[in-house]
């Protein structure tokens, strides 16, 4: 397999590459047609012996496989893939009476299972997840070169970036909980991959949960698993994202949305390293260290009695605070380079260069969107500019648009309406550009195929995938 950048998250605009492979025809056309609908480049293999050849030749990103396949069945073919260095994660497709053995293939490593009959959307949702733990899995840095050039990616000489590159050093030796906390756009979760980065755990995944996205329900699902029948809509099993980090590190984002009751039992396992899936009653252990970041100032979330007192002191063990941009005004025309080079890249074509004015522009403006806004409207710039010098006048207008919107108080971040806002018009803008073709928009602005899809299906651009009753 060819090696990868561990940053490359930011595979933007490529697409994901994924294997199914199924004896019977009509079910192998059915899962190709829904993952090729959802911006996948999908190829297929009737029998795990073509896969295998597939693999040999190709690198993909996804495997799914049919457990019960005539000649070599898909257990089989995934204990063959285990000796190759292949890369994909593997989702196996299995019937009601072989959900047992797909248990076992999980514990083989498989990353998870579907069971017949399942909807398109399912099985579009579980790729999702597949290439998110994929992601994440690249992300584990192996080798004390790639942790050093992880901690470079903190860019910025300024005193307090110094100051924060040097504690994350100190802590990422230990395997002790660390929150990161800092505003919205600082780059907390890039601070948490240093970490597992330069820690023992990196050659071992670093999983993620954005614990806002999820409903309380979902959320510890997602935390400890669930087994099948746990709640409705519970079709199958499902290993949480402690198990999955058993080894290793695990990610959560914004800690401070989880909500009390499940506080206790996420308490429990950072205490005892317990836990039970939703729906069981088997203990279940996992040795994963925990990373937490939050936006907010968890002492009032005590007092205000949204967060429990002792969660906090667990979680505090080893704090971290990520300055605001505002507050390391000499790091932004190094970042502003960094980011016009990855933008260039992405454009293919030559870097656009910021004029004298506009990076007076850049370092007066007070960042309430952080680095991650800069990022923004260096990104928008590089694809609207047709010049190669990117003029303060340009500049100007974007940042007083959002100005206008925030909030009068300097040390918050805009509103997420304002900068969903934003985020749309830098979207169609783009789009309209490359007259339509959603491959060259995605690289332009450096998200996946998937990730624009989805976000012009939000926007009503996109029809709905059709769905799928059955697949084999």
């Amino acid at each position: 397999m060819n090696s990868r950048n561990p940053f490359a998250a930011e595979t933007a605009g490529d697409k994901a590459r994924i294997l199914v492979v199924d004896d019977h025809r009509a079910a192998r056309e059915s899962m190709s047609e829904v993952l090729a609908g959802a911006a996948h480049d999908v190829r297929c293999a009737a029998s795990a012996v073509e896969a295998l050849k597939l693999v040999e030749r190709e690198t993909f990103d996804v495997i799914v496989t049919d457990l019960q396949m005539p000649g070599m069945n898909g257990l089989e073919l995934m204990q063959k893939l285990s000796g190759q260095s292949h890369g994909a994660q593997i989702l196996m497709v299995t019937a009601h009476a072989t959900v047992s053995a797909a248990v076992e293939a999980m514990r083989h490593g498989a990353f998870d299972f579907i069971e017949k009959p399942f909807a398109a959307e399912q099985l579009e949702g579980l790729v999702a997840r597949a290439l998110r733990h994929r992601q994440l899995e690249d992300r584990s840095i192996a080798s004390p070169a790639d942790a050093a050039a992880a901690t470079s990616a903190l860019i910025g000489t300024s005193a307090k970036m110094r100051a924060l590159r040097g504690r994350l050093s100190q802590v990422a030796r230990t395997s002790e909980t660390v929150l990161i906390v800092g505003e919205s756009g600082t780059g907390k979760e890039l601070v948490a991959r240093s970490i597992h980065a330069q820690s023992e755990r990196r050659t071992k995944p670093m999983i993620s949960l954005n614990c806002p996205a999820l409903s309380a329900q979902l959320m510890e699902s997602e935390l400890f698993g669930h087994e099948r029948g746990a709640f409705t809509g519970a079709d199958a099993q499902r290993i949480g994202r402690f198990e999955l980090a058993d080894g290793g590190t695990i990610l959560l984002d914004e800690v401070t949305e989880i909500e009390l009751p499940l506080q206790a039992k996420l308490l429990r396992v950072l205490q005892e390293k317990q836990f039970e899936r939703v729906g069981s009653s088997e203990t279940r252990q996992a040795d994963a260290r925990v990373l937490a970041t939050s936006n907010r100032n968890l002492q009032q979330e005590v007092s205000a009695g949204r967060f429990r007192l002792d969660l906090y002191y667990r979680l505090a063990v080893l704090p971290l605070e990520v300055p605001p941009l505002r507050e390391r005004r000499e790091d932004i025309k190094e970042l502003a380079s960094h980011f016009l080079a990855t933008a260039a890249a992405r454009l293919q074509r030559p870097a656009c260069e910021l004029s004298p004015s506009a990076l007076d522009v850049l370092c007066s403006y007070n960042w309430p969107g952080n680095v991650r806004e800069l990022e923004n409207i260096i990104t928008r710039a590089s694809v609207l500019n047709g010049s190669g010098t990117i003029t303060a006048d340009e500049l100007r207008d974007w940042l007083e648009s959002v100005r206008s919107e925030s909030p009068t108080r300097p040390t918050e971040a805009p509103s997420g309406l304002s900068m969903q806002d934003m985020e749309r018009r830098l979207i169609e803008t783009t789009l309209e550009q490359f007259d339509g073709h959603r491959g060259k928009t995605a690289q332009a602005l450096g998200i996946g195929l998937r990730t624009l899809t989805g976000k012009l299906r939000a926007y009503g651009y996109a029809p709905r995938a059709k769905s799928l009753s059955r697949a084999g």
